[in-house]
C-alpha cells in the first residue's frame, strides 16, 4: 500500500460516515478514492449536475448554496475537513440539489457511486453507517427548518452558534464565519446579524477574536434559541 493510500485510510477513519468501519474496509475505500484540488471561488458542483460521486473535504472549506433567479445566495451549509457532500446521489441517482463552491483552496477525496455501491453490497456495516449518518442529517435538517420558521433572527443566530459549537465538541467554533456568511445561512440581512452579534458580545454571551467565535454563556444562548410565544 502506498504512503498516500495509508494517509487516506487514517483520514477516512476520522470521517463520521466511515469511522465505524474496520481497517480492512477503510483500506478498500481508500484504494478507490481519488484526490482533486479546487482553487478558492471555483464551483465544485452545479445544481442539477448528474450525481455520480461522494466528496469528502480533505483540506480547506466549501459552501453548499442555492442561488435564486435574482442572484441572491442562500448558504445551506459550510463544510470543513472531514465533512462530506453528495451522499444522497449515491442512493437515488438524482441530480445535484445545490451548488458547492470552494471558500478557500481545497482538496477533496472523490468516491464514485459504482465503487461505493460495491462496498455497500459486500458489507452491511457500510450500509448501516450510511443509514446512521443520513438519519443524523435529517434530524438536523428538521431542527434547522423549524428554527427558520419559528425563531426571530437573534434566535436563529443563537441556534446556529450552538449547533456549530456542538460540531466542534467545545465552546469554540472552529469554522471562521463572517457576518455575511451567517446572514446567508439563516436568511437575514448582514446588518441585522451584525447588530445581534454585537448585542450577544455586549451581553457576554459570546467572545469574538479575529473572527473566531466562542460561546461564553451557553445557557443564555440556549434560552435565546427557544421559540418565544
Amino acid at each position: 500500500m502506498s504512503q498516500v493510500t495509508t494517509q487516506n485510510v487514517d483520514f477516512l477513519a476520522t470521517v463520521p460516515l466511515f469511522n465505524g468501519l474496520d481497517r480492512i474496509e477503510l483500506e478498500r475505500f481508500a484504494e478507490v478514492t481519488r484526490e482533486k484540488s479546487y482553487p478558492k471561488g471555483s464551483v465544485i458542483l452545479f445544481e442539477d449536475d448528474p450525481g455520480d460521486s461522494l466528496f469528502v473535504v480533505r483540506d480547506g472549506r466549501v459552501k453548499v448554496v442555492l442561488i435564486g433567479e435574482d442572484g441572491r445566495e442562500v448558504i445551506l451549509g459550510v463544510l470543513g475537513v472531514g465533512e462530506y457532500f453528495g451522499e444522497l446521489s449515491l442512493i437515488d441517482d438524482r441530480p445535484r440539489s445545490a451548488h458547492v463552491i470552494a471558500m478557500e483552496d481545497s482538496n477533496l477525496l472523490v468516491l464514485r457511486r459504482e465503487d461505493f455501491r460495491k462496498r455497500v453490497e459486500s458489507s452491511p456495516s457500510v450500509a448501516w453507517s450510511l443509514l446512521t449518518e443520513l438519519s443524523r442529517r435529517l434530524r438536523r435538517a428538521d431542527d434547522k427548518i423549524g428554527g427558520l420558521v419559528l425563531l426571530d433572527v437573534p434566535g436563529r443566530i443563537a441556534r446556529l452558534l450552538l449547533d456549530l459549537a456542538e460540531e466542534s465538541g467545545t465552546n469554540a467554533i472552529e469554522k471562521t464565519l463572517t457576518h455575511q456568511t451567517i446572514a446567508q445561512m439563516i436568511g437575514a440581512s448582514r446588518e441585522t446579524v451584525s447588530r445581534a452579534m454585537k448585542d450577544f458580545q455586549d451581553a457576554g454571551w459570546i467572545t469574538v477574536e479575529r473572527r473566531r467565535i466562542a460561546l461564553a454563556d451557553r445557557a443564555a444562548l440556549e434560552q435565546r434559541a427557544q421559540v418565544r410565544m
